[in-house]
């Protein structure tokens, strides 16, 4: 993190930039992580709230042009010995990382459900349309090959809620869920992807062209796979709670 912040009499002073902020173009408050002592290495990282649109020496930078989600705006915020009042601290001075992290595993949850109305949308769509394509003078609903298509979809969706209802579950009765947000957050955002994969196969051309939701499907469902830590990363934390190492 090369974000900081330096106490300045009533003031904290803050430098740096944070990339792909979701809705960093519009928000009016958000929560920014900075480095406040730099011997304590994580233990000297500090969350602070910030009201953007009264903090002299911020800046939105560049706003992303995106593959996907493009009804959000992602973008860069920028400081620029950014001042922001001594009591602007969320919580105790240092504890950020583990702020972060908590927030990590819930936020992980709400991607995973993001996962799933994509999957479910889709689901959706490829029930509507292969009732509707007459080819070989039938609705293609009637062929096999389609039809083992969305069994598989409706089967995998079905598995990926249950996951995220036992993450969920878990989170709300104050249990750890770690590792059950990572494989719920893993697991629906593949199967996001890979039902959205299908869903343009099942339309054919029509699939392929915006006149159609599923493209759009298919271009929000990627990152559901990298943001709120990657699923490369998602093994990694399944595998570190399986092996004890939290």
């Amino acid at each position: 993190m090369k974000t900081s912040a330096v106490l300045d009499g009533n003031h904290w002073i803050i430098n740096g930039e944070k990339k792909f902020i979701t809705n960093g173009n519009i928000a009016k408050y958000g929560v920014i992580a900075a480095v406040t002592d730099k011997t304590k290495g994580y233990k000297g990282i500090t969350q602070f709230v910030i009201d953007f649109e009264e903090t002299e020496g911020f800046s939105v930078g560049k706003v992303e042009d995106k593959l996907g989600i493009r009804g959000s705006g992602t973008s860069e915020l920028v400081f620029q010995d950014a001042r922001i009042p001594k009591d602007a601290i969320l919580g105790d001075p240092g504890n950020g990382f583990r702020q972060m992290l908590t927030t990590l595993d819930s936020g992980r949850i709400g991607i995973a459900s993001q996962a799933l109305g994509i999957a479910k949308c889709c689901l959706e769509e490829s029930v509507k349309y292969s009732k509707e394509r007459v080819q070989f003078g039938k609705p293609i609903s009637e062929f096999q090959a389609i039809q083992f298509k969305m069994a598989d979809m409706a089967t995998r969706i079905d598995a990926a809620e249950l996951l995220i209802l036992r993450a969920a579950y878990l989170e709300s009765n104050h249990k750890h869920f770690e590792k059950e947000a990572a494989m719920a957050k893993m697991y629906a955002s593949d199967v996001a992807m890979w039902a959205t994969v299908e869903g343009v196969q099942i339309l054919g051309g029509y699939g392929y062209v915006t006149e159609y939701p599923m493209e759009r499907l298919m271009r929000d469902a990627k990152i559901t796979q990298i943001y709120e830590g990657t699923n490369e990363i998602m093994r990694v934390v399944v595998a570190r709670n399986l092996l004890g190492k939290r």
